[in-house]
């Protein structure tokens, strides 16, 4: 049982990740999305550059000691996607690349919203007047 979570973990993770480098997009259809994509990210910058532990790695380890497994080795980024994805060497030019897909997930999500309330007031507007 304790491989099968950790790998529902491992799975839930990745979900995880994704949302944090595309819930922007998400926003786009779902405005209110942003506030709960606004954690994530905040909290997936924290994990990356901070010593504050992820809670779906340490769980993750956790089904893993009671497989008799160690802590997963450098984490959950270095052991399943580092030099197995893509090489280490790749990292700043991905992470440019993050930034840019959630500044131009923002900036979309802005423009939604914005275009939604301007073309909203204009058929008030027209309905008010006729």
């Amino acid at each position: 049982m304790a491989k099968f979570l950790a790998d529902v973990t491992v799975m839930l993770h990745i979900v995880a990740l994704l949302f944090i480098g595309l819930g922007g997009f998400l926003a786009w259809r779902w405005p209110k999305v942003v506030f709960v994509h606004i954690f994530f990210a905040i909290w997936g910058v924290l994990v990356n550059i901070t010593p504050i532990p992820c809670p779906l790695t340490a769980l993750e380890n956790y089904f893993r000691h009671q497989q008799g497994l160690g802590d997963l080795p450098g984490g959950f980024n270095a052991y399943y996607f580092y030099d197995t994805l893509f090489p280490r060497s790749f990292l700043p030019v991905i992470a440019v690349f993050a930034l840019a897909l959630l500044v131009l997930s923002y900036v979309g999500a802005y423009q939604r919203w914005r275009h939604r309330d301007h073309s909203g007031d204009a058929h008030a507007h027209a309905a008010h007047l006729g």
